[in-house]
């Protein structure tokens, strides 16, 4: 993307954007990872700072590791729970350090400090059903090298982290080639007997739920990850101070407690973090329930709608005059069409984190990246419509003597209309969409209650946000079909009609 295009694009989503964004000034902004103990370990830090008297904000449920870095680093965010295993392995794993006691003077580097340890060790584990365990005769990691024929299923950050399945795979010599599972479906799968082997966090509630096994680590290769909260030097002292209180606070019991009370009994992370606080540090907080489903849902669609209503109208400024170029410009049409559709290409997820250090999280990088998705369907119908006028009527409009912009105005639009929209009614559905996937970087919309639904294994959450997408895609298919049917010239209309007949 060259420098022009990228003042453009960050122009039209820090700009438009400015409608949907929740911007809070001096707030302190606490972010979570897309794990239940990531999101009770967040409402713990914001409930502390709250009680200090720090203006919080949670931007829960963020995705994986990356995204909460570079997030942290690009002070979209404030602070946020991590591990130290995940930080020396994972993070910082160039910088080669010895032990957990150089990551301090590491993370200073990067202007970043790190609180001591909360009290609590979440260590990744391999994980069986007990009987099938014991059925093969598996007591350890090990054991795994003689079972090719079992079906391993990881989470996908762990499939890809540096301490993960590549690292595992070789110090054990493991043949199994893995496949990537959403790490709440995997306890699931495990339990209905589809996958033998999954990765665990040594905190799940499932593992006592489902009497699972953890294979002995026999030869030590996972190092320690002592639950930590990393935040910007930044931050005021009081605020620091209050994220100290938590150090040393919270047991492994403790968390294995407040994990079964979120996933298993369906308590809300903000509820069981208040209860712990209350009981251990006397922090008073409200615990009333939250907005019921009529208002989340409205809440949610307006979000959704104005992440997609701007993304859609900055593609429709941008993608009709590239088509019209396209139609008249043959050699250009032909580049404007191929680096369109290169952008098509790009996985969401990765542009999503790609244009965090850009734009950082929430609405502007939601709507940068639904605005390029939508380029390619308007730019290539635009070109068909224009290209696709035949030739007879065009010589007709030239012999009126019409000059070119009189002629694209007039003639060569209102002909290419049913093209050009039927293009705009694909990028309205792709934006509806893809939009869902925006919750995973704070941009909230329908994607929000789907990815906490998966995560809680959660039908109802799920359809929460799933069926109001389905319908608002209906609404806005519906609503272009008005909006044709008024540009649409009577005349053209009363061709097409006589043409039915």
């Amino acid at each position: 993307m060259n420098t022009a295009w990228r003042h453009i694009l960050l122009g039209v989503a820090v700009a438009l954007s400015a409608l949907v964004s929740q911007h809070a000034g001096a707030q302190v902004k606490v972010g979570s990872k897309n794990f239940t103990e990531g999101v009770i370990v967040g409402e713990l830090a914001r409930l502390s700072l709250a009680d200090a008297g720090v203006t919080t904000v949670h931007r829960r449920q963020l995705g994986g590791t990356r995204i909460l870095w570079e997030a942290l680093l690009a002070g979209a965010i404030d602070v946020y729970p991590d591990y130290t295993g995940t930080l020396r392995f994972e993070l910082l794993a160039d910088e080669k350090l010895r032990d957990d006691s150089e990551l301090a003077t590491a993370l200073a580097r990067y202007d970043i400090g790190m609180t001591r340890s909360l009290g609590f060790e979440n260590s990744y584990a391999v994980a069986m059903r007990s009987d099938r365990a014991a059925a093969l005769g598996i007591r350890s990691i090990g054991d795994l090298a003689t079972h090719p024929e079992l079906r391993i299923a990881l989470s996908n950050e762990f499939l890809d982290r540096t301490d993960g399945w590549p690292a595992l795979a070789g110090a054990y010599r493991l043949p199994q080639q893995p496949r990537g599972l959403d790490h709440d479906l995997a306890y699931a799968a495990l339990d209905a007997d589809q996958i033998d082997v999954i990765d665990a966090y040594t905190t799940d509630p499932q593992i006592g739920q489902l009497g699972l096994t953890l294979l002995q680590d026999d030869r030590g290769f996972f190092p320690r990850y002592d639950a930590v909260l990393l935040y910007r030097r930044s931050l005021e002292s009081g605020a620091v101070a209050a994220l100290q209180r938590l150090e040393g606070a919270v047991s492994t019991t403790d968390m294995q407690r407040m994990n079964a009370a979120a996933q298993l009994e369906r308590q809300s992370e903000q509820a069981v973090a208040a209860t712990f606080l209350a009981d251990r540090l006397g922090v008073a907080s409200d615990k009333r329930a939250g907005p019921g489903l009529a208002a989340r849902i409205s809440s949610r669609t307006l979000e959704h709608l104005s992440l997609v209503t701007v993304a859609l109208l900055a593609a429709l400024l941008a993608a009709l005059p590239l088509g019209i170029a396209a139609a008249r410009k043959p050699r250009l049409g032909a580049f404007i069409t191929s680096i369109t559709g290169l952008l098509q290409t790009i996985p969401s997820l990765a542009l999503f984190v790609l244009l965090i250090p850009l734009l950082g999280i929430g609405a502007p990088p939601t709507i940068a990246a639904l605005f390029l998705y939508s380029l390619l369907p308007i730019v290539r119908n635009t070109h068909a419509g224009l290209t696709g006028i035949p030739a007879s009527l065009l010589d007709s409009a030239d012999a009126l003597g019409l000059s070119r912009m009189a002629r694209l105005r007039r003639i060569d639009l209102p002909l290419a209309l049913p093209t050009i929209m039927a293009g705009i009614k694909t990028a309205a559905v792709i934006a509806v969409g893809l939009a869902t996937l925006g919750a995973i970087i704070g941009a909230g919309g329908y994607g929000q209650p789907i990815i906490t639904g998966i995560r809680l294994r959660s039908t109802p959450l799920i359809l929460e946000g799933a069926i109001p997408a389905a319908v608002l895609a209906l609404l806005l298919q519906g609503l272009m079909e008005l909006v044709e049917r008024w540009v649409t010239p009577r005349g053209l209309t009363i061709r097409q009609q006589t043409a039915d007949l």
